[in-house]
């Protein structure tokens, strides 16, 4: 129920995220960081007392309509089109009647704030939200991804023209980065209508000490965590393999364990190993529950995240918390999280020589190890805990509601 004072404390807010479920299990092609950023910021805003509904597409007609969870949220199931999963490339086409839902339900009892999350969340909100004020996280950027992946990129062609327009049409945008407020800018959207608000990371899950995955004795252990998809850099670390011949290299993510062999990525993965000559050094877990996922990582002597582009990134957080050394390529938010030469090392991306450069150098000096693994622990709970990322996030509903005026965020 909306407060009788618009603004007044606590609030009603909607987060909508029509392909992101916070309640999907994590690793899937579509499934991922933003997953994991609604399910914490909604739980974070619920534990400071709002009442907080995050609104996402239904995939399967079993799903109930509403979904109570134990963080104090609610998740509601949207019909929008089919009631199975689909790449979400091919969800626009059912955004029209996923604000349709959004507008009756809201048109009855209107929350206080909006938050959509992904551009196509932005669309339907935007289109249902009447007077309640929308503000924007997107996430990633089709400009960006066209950029980076030309002819392949598989966004519908409209994309780029449909975010310039939210830049234009949304009450405020929080971003991820420093790097995306450029973009951002460069699609038009005035720089007082922008505030950076990082993702976080769970600092009392993520922590050094607790169960560690099993190793392999006399070998060193890389670790590349996450969905399996090209732009995710994961050949470049395979490549790299040949420059480390006493280390192995462990993929956490993708498939369950037993589809490993039928999933095509897997079996490209397997190819670039064979030629470089590291088959057997290369190992693959297939997806993980997300409670083991700091066992993993805590088992690793370096994590790495070496993607092609990234809005943002939440596996390097998530292995400094842990306290492991991180090397990540110097794009979009890893510049942001990974301090260069204190938690971790930049390197360009699609550059597997540089990169087995850089680990070689890394995994034969212990001590370097230790230090960027205690600097990244600092640095995530200084900078990332999810406290304080709900808290900035609230400070930006705050500022947007009581007078619309540009936003600035502690950093």
């Amino acid at each position: 129920m909306r407060t009788d004072q618009p603004g007044a404390w606590p609030l009603t807010i909607h987060l909508v995220s029509e392909h992101a479920s916070p309640l999907a299990a994590i690793g899937g092609v579509d499934a991922g960081g933003q997953n994991v950023h609604v399910a914490a910021l909604a739980a974070g805003l619920a534990q400071r007392g709002h009442d907080v509904t995050v609104h996402t597409r239904r995939e399967d007609p079993d799903q109930p309509d509403r979904v109570p969870t134990v963080d104090g949220y609610d998740v509601v199931h949207v019909t929008a089109g089919p009631e199975r999963v689909l790449p979400k490339d091919d969800l626009l086409q059912h955004m029209p009647e996923f604000a349709a839902v959004l507008r009756r339900g809201w048109a009855a009892d209107p929350p206080d704030l909006v938050h959509a999350h992904f551009w196509m969340s932005g669309l339907a909100s935007v289109a249902a939200a009447g007077d309640v004020p929308v503000v924007q996280t997107f996430h990633a950027l089709g400009s960006v991804k066209r950029r980076h992946q030309g002819a392949a990129d598989p966004s519908p062609p409209q994309r780029i023209d449909l975010e310039r327009s939210l830049c234009r049409t949304v009450t405020h945008v929080v971003a991820t980065c420093s790097d995306e407020v450029f973009e951002l800018r460069r699609l038009g959207l005035d720089s007082d209508r922008a505030s950076i608000v990082p993702c976080g990371v769970d600092t009392s899950v993520f922590t050094p000490r607790g169960p560690v995955a099993p190793r392999t004795p006399g070998r060193q252990r890389l670790l590349v965590l996450g969905r399996l998809v090209e732009r995710k850099g994961q050949d470049d670390a395979v490549r790299a393999l040949a420059a480390v011949p006493d280390a192995e290299l462990v993929v956490v993510g993708g498939p369950p364990a037993d589809r490993l062999d039928g999933d095509p990525e897997v079996q490209r993965l397997r190819a670039v190993a064979a030629a470089a000559g590291v088959a057997d050094r290369l190992v693959f877990t297939g997806s993980v529950a997300r409670a083991d996922v700091p066992a993993w990582l805590r088992s690793a002597d370096v994590v790495l995240a070496v993607p092609w582009y990234e809005p943002f990134g939440i596996t390097p957080l998530e292995a400094m918390a842990c306290g492991r050394p991180v090397v990540a390529t110097a794009v979009g938010g890893l510049q942001d999280s990974v301090a260069d030469g204190v938690t971790g090392d930049l390197v360009p991306p699609r550059d597997p020589d540089r990169l087995g450069a850089v680990l070689a150098a890394l995994l034969a000096d212990d001590a370097r190890r230790t230090a960027y693994g205690a600097a990244g622990v600092r640095r995530a709970r200084n900078r990332y805990r999810w406290a304080r990322v709900v808290a900035d996030t609230e400070n930006v509903y705050r500022q947007v509601l009581a007078s619309r005026r540009p936003v600035e965020v502690a950093r």
